[in-house]
C-alpha cells in the first residue's frame, strides 16, 4: 500500500474534507475537518490501519482560530504503512470527537491530551486528568506562559521553540517563517 493509494482512497471518500497532503520523511500527512475525525479514523481502520500508535496535541498560538491541533498516528501492520493526520480546533472551543468509538486504546491517550493541552474529547467515557492534580486550572503544555524567568539575560525563549529566529509553529500560510522583530535599542 503506497502513500499515493491511501491519498487517492481518502480523496475519493471525503473529497475536500481531507487536505494539505504532504510526505515529510516519507510519512503521509494530511489534515481533516475536526467534525470528521472519527469518520476518517473508521474509514482508515476498515482499510487496514488498525493500530493507533499515538494521539497527542500541539498548541500553535499564532494560528488564529486553529490554535489546538490534535495529531493521530496510525499504522497498517500488514503493509507496514504509517500515516499521520491532524485536526485543528480553536482554543476558545477545543471540542473534538473522541476516537474511543473506533480505538479503545485512544482512552488514555486522549486523557493525556486533555490533561496537558485542554482538548475536550466529546463522547469520551471518562475524560479527566491523569497526571496533573485535579485542582490545576490551566493546561501546562500550552505555550501561554514563559518557561523561564523573563528577567534573566542568559536565557531566551528561542531555545525552547517559542519565537526567535526559528519561529517554531509560527509560519506564514505559504510555509515561510515569519520575520523576527527586535525591539528598538536591542539590536
Amino acid at each position: 500500500m503506497s502513500n499515493e493509494h491511501v491519498q487517492q482512497l481518502l480523496q475519493e471518500r471525503f473529497g475536500e474534507s481531507v487536505k494539505a497532503f504532504e510526505e515529510p520523511y516519507g510519512m503521509l500527512t494530511f489534515e481533516v475537518d475536526r467534525e470528521q475525525n472519527v469518520e476518517v479514523l473508521r474509514f482508515l481502520f476498515e482499510n487496514g490501519f488498525q493500530f493507533l500508535t499515538d494521539v497527542t496535541a500541539v498548541h500553535y498560538p499564532a494560528y488564529a482560530g486553529r490554535e489546538l491541533c490534535v495529531v493521530y498516528h496510525l499504522h497498517n501492520l500488514v503493509d507496514n504503512c504509517r500515516l499521520r493526520f491532524k485536526a485543528y480546533a480553536p482554543i476558545s472551543q477545543p471540542d473534538i470527537n473522541s476516537a474511543t468509538a473506533v480505538f479503545e486504546s485512544a482512552n488514555w491517550q486522549e486523557r493525556e491530551a486533555y490533561d496537558f493541552f485542554g482538548v475536550n474529547f466529546v463522547g469520551h467515557p471518562n475524560l479527566k486528568r491523569i497526571q496533573n492534580v485535579d485542582e490545576m486550572d490551566y493546561f501546562p503544555m500550552r505555550k501561554e506562559f514563559p518557561l523561564e524567568d523573563q528577567t534573566r539575560v542568559d536565557k531566551d525563549d528561542e531555545m525552547f521553540g517559542r519565537g526567535g529566529s526559528f519561529d517554531f509553529g509560527n509560519r506564514k500560510e505559504d510555509g515561510s517563517p515569519t520575520p523576527r522583530t527586535i525591539p528598538a535599542g536591542n539590536e
